[in-house]
C-alpha cells in the first residue's frame, strides 16, 4: 500500500514480518506488539531499526515507557468509524513524548486525514492515487484551532491574546 509522508508518496524501507517469520537481520521490520512481548529481550538486541504495529485495543498508557524503542510505530483504523487510535496517537505524543514516525493503517479516509494529523500522525498508508494532492486539501482546509495539540499548540485564544499584548505595547 502507498506511505504518505510529508505530504509525498514514498517507499516504505519496512518489511512486515509474520508472527512466526524469521527477521532479516539488517532491514528495518515491522513487527506485532504479540511478538514484542513474547521475544523482547531477543528483539532489544537487534542492530536493524525495529518498529511495532499496536492493536488499538491496546491499553498505551502500559506501553508508553517502550515508545523509545521504536523507530515507527503503526496504529490501526479498521473501520472508520473506530478512533482508538486518535487517543493512542495523542498520548504517545504528548505524554510519553515519542518523537519517532507515527503511522495510520488501515481505514484511513481524506476527511480524517487533518485530525490524524493533528493527533500526531506522520505517516499514512492510503490507498489512493492523489493521496499527497488530498492530503494538502485537508491540511489547508482550517488555518486556526481552538483546541490545543501537540502538533499545533498555538491556539486562536492564544493568538488573540498575543495581538492585544503587541497592540497595548
Amino acid at each position: 500500500m502507498p506511505l504518505l509522508k510529508a505530504g509525498q508518496i514514498v517507499d516504505d524501507p519496512w518489511i512486515r514480518v509474520a508472527e512466526d517469520a524469521a527477521l532479516p537481520d539488517d532491514q528495518p521490520v515491522l513487527i506485532t506488539h504479540a511478538r514484542w512481548e513474547a521475544e523482547k529481550e531477543a528483539l532489544s538486541q537487534r542492530n536493524a531499526p525495529l518498529g511495532i504495529i499496536l492493536p488499538n485495543s491496546l491499553d498505551v498508557l502500559g506501553f508508553g515507557a517502550e515508545a523509545g524503542r521504536f523507530s515507527v510505530i503503526v496504529l490501526s483504523f479498521p473501520k472508520f468509524s473506530d478512533g482508538r487510535a486518535y487517543s493512542q496517537a495523542r498520548l504517545l505524543r504528548e505524554r510519553f513524548g515519542y518523537i519517532g514516525e507515527l503511522r495510520a493503517s488501515g481505514d484511513v479516509l481524506r476527511d480524517q486525514l487533518l485530525h490524524m494529523h493533528r493527533c500526531g500522525f506522520d505517516a499514512f498508508e492510503i490507498a489512493r492515487a492523489d493521496a499527497a494532492e488530498i492530503f494538502a486539501k485537508a491540511l489547508a482546509a482550517y488555518s486556526a484551532y481552538y483546541q490545543p495539540t501537540g502538533s499545533s499548540p498555538q491556539t486562536v485564544w492564544a493568538q488573540r491574546l498575543r495581538q492585544r499584548q503587541e497592540a497595548a505595547q
